[in-house]
C-alpha cells in the first residue's frame, strides 16, 4: 500500500524537522554535494527514519544506497541508465522512477518497480524543467496504463489541488515546494497528512 502523502526534502536537517510530524514516506534529494557530504547525510537519514518508522527513499544515488543498506530509491530518466537494477533487485532495494511521456512510461513499466512518478502536474517554481505541467488527464491516463503499479503525481500541488489529483488516479501526492516555502513548514506537514487522509 502507498502513502499517500509522499514528503520530498534537499537536506537531511530538514527531513529531522519535519518526519516526526507524522511523515511515513519521505526522499532525501541531495543536490550539489560532495559524496562524502551525500553518504552523511544519507547516513543520518536512513537511522532517523528507521526510530521514526518512516520510510527512506534515497533519491539518485543508489550505489550509496547499495553500500549503506538502504531499501528504497528514486531514479530519474537519466540515471537510469546507469543504474544497475539485478544488483537493487538481489539487495531488495526498492525503487520508484521519474515518467513524462509514454516512451519513458513503457519503459519503466517494463521494470518490477515500487512506483511510477508523472511530473510536472502543475506548473513547478523549483526547477526549470523541459516539459509542461502534464495536468489532470494525463495524470488518468497514466494511472489507466500503470495498472497496479502505485502512480505519484508531482509537481506544483497543493493540499487545495489534492482531491482533483487523487480523483484523476493518483495513489501519492509528492510535495516539495509547498512545504519547502511555507512560512511554518511543520504546520504545512501537518495540514498535507491531514488532507491525505481524507
Amino acid at each position: 500500500m502507498m502513502e499517500r502523502f509522499y514528503l520530498i526534502v534537499g537536506h537531511v536537517g530538514r527531513l529531522e524537522l519535519l518526519v516526526p510530524h507524522g511523515v511515513k514516506l519521505v526522499q532525501l534529494r541531495v543536490k550539489d554535494q560532495p559524496m562524502s557530504e551525500v553518504r552523511r547525510q544519507i547516513t543520518r537519514a536512513r537511522d532517523f527514519c528507521a526510530v521514526h518508522g518512516a520510510q527512506l527513499v534515497v533519491n539518485d544515488h543508489w550505489q550509496l544506497a547499495l553500500d549503506l543498506r538502504c531499501s528504497f530509491v528514486h531514479l530519474g530518466q537519466e540515471d537510469m541508465a546507469q543504474a544497475d537494477f539485478p544488483a537493487l533487485q538481489r539487495a531488495g532495494i526498492r525503487f520508484g522512477l521519474s515518467t513524462h511521456d509514454e516512451t519513458e512510461l513503457d519503459r519503466a513499466l517494463s521494470y518490477d518497480l515500487a512506483y511510477v512518478a508523472l511530473g510536472p502536474v502543475y506548473p513547478t517554481l523549483l526547477k526549470q524543467m523541459k516539459w509542461g505541467p502534464q495536468g489532470l488527464d494525463r495524470v488518468s491516463r497514466w494511472k489507466k496504463l500503470a495498472g497496479k503499479t502505485p502512480l505519484v503525481a508531482i509537481g506544483g500541488l497543493t493540499p487545495e489541488r489534492l482531491p482533483g489529483v487523487f480523483f484523476a488516479g493518483a495513489d501519492s501526492a509528492a510535495v516539495v515546494t509547498d512545504i519547502q516555502q511555507a512560512d511554518d513548514p511543520e504546520a504545512q506537514t501537518r495540514a498535507w497528512i491531514r488532507a491525505c487522509a481524507t
